[in-house]
């Protein structure tokens, strides 16, 4: 990379596919340089990228001290993800702490490594999350657990990087018609013992809905213009429907939140 190109950079940590693949092509297309940081590479010869496993030690932190190396770094955005399938009775320690390494943090060490390079020099952050945060994700416990985590971080380092000219926003999508659906971990029959019917139709359900959701492109189209506003908001959610769905959820008591959960599980 050279050292004074007159490009803006982004890191895009999880580039390879679905939302994040969508977001590296908007920047690129637009003038930025970005560089993704992914185990799988982004598939496209604008973008350059650096093979990293964001749940292994600190592999992202490396890679971007790398790019700060090299060239000055204008904003990150974090969009790798895992999720599985699993009764919380039967989960197994070693699928839900590596869930919490992918989801959590991985962001947490990607926030933690850019800060020393953007303060007091206008840095974006965006943190991918999920509605799954706000309303439980039936056997999809760990995800939901992950994505509330990393929202409250969201809150916490708007608050506490804001004095440093740094913006930070965590991205709330619905149900996102991308990949990521068909590489859900889903334990088995046996595996899952007498929850096995209820998961099986929860998963089906999570399936349709996020099919039949927002386009990656359009998540990337939201991602892009919070880097570019001069003030974004803490919290972004995607689309006109979720965000009256997340702004009902807080008015109705949680017990008829949770119904209406439950039957969109079909439990």
């Amino acid at each position: 990379m050279e050292k004074n190109s007159a490009k803006k950079t982004v890191i895009v940590v999880g580039g390879s596919s679905g939302i994040g693949f969508e977001t590296c092509l908007r920047f690129s297309n637009r003038g930025w340089n970005v560089v993704n940081i992914s185990r799988t590479p982004c598939k496209n010869s604008k973008i350059t990228n650096i093979a990293a496993d964001v749940a292994a030690g600190t592999a992202v932190s490396d890679a971007i001290l790398s790019v700060a190396r090299e060239r000055e770094i204008h904003a990150l955005i974090y969009c790798a993800g895992f999720s599985m399938a699993a009764p919380i009775e039967y989960a197994k320690e070693t699928d839900y702490r590596y869930l919490f390494e992918v989801n959590y943090f991985g962001a947490l060490q990607a926030v933690q490594a850019v800060i020393p390079f953007f303060k007091n020099k206008c840095g974006r952050i965006v943190l991918v999350s999920s509605l799954g945060g706000e309303f439980p994700i039936s056997f999809d416990s760990f995800y939901s657990s992950s994505k509330a985590a990393l929202e409250m971080l969201c809150r916490s380092a708007y608050s506490e990087l804001k004095p440093y000219g740094i913006k930070v926003t965590g991205l709330l999508p619905g149900g996102t018609a991308t990949g990521f659906t068909f590489k859900r971990k889903v334990y088995s029959d046996e595996e899952n013992k007498t929850y096995a019917a209820n998961v099986n139709r929860a998963v089906a359900a999570l399936a349709n809905m996020e099919q039949s959701g927002m386009s990656p492109a359009a998540v990337a189209e939201i991602i892009y213009n919070i880097i570019i506003e001069e003030n974004p908001p803490v919290i972004r959610i995607c689309g006109v429907k979720n965000t009256m769905l997340r702004l009902v959820s807080r008015i109705m008591p949680e017990k008829v939140t949770l119904s209406m959960n439950e039957r969109l599980y079909k439990q």
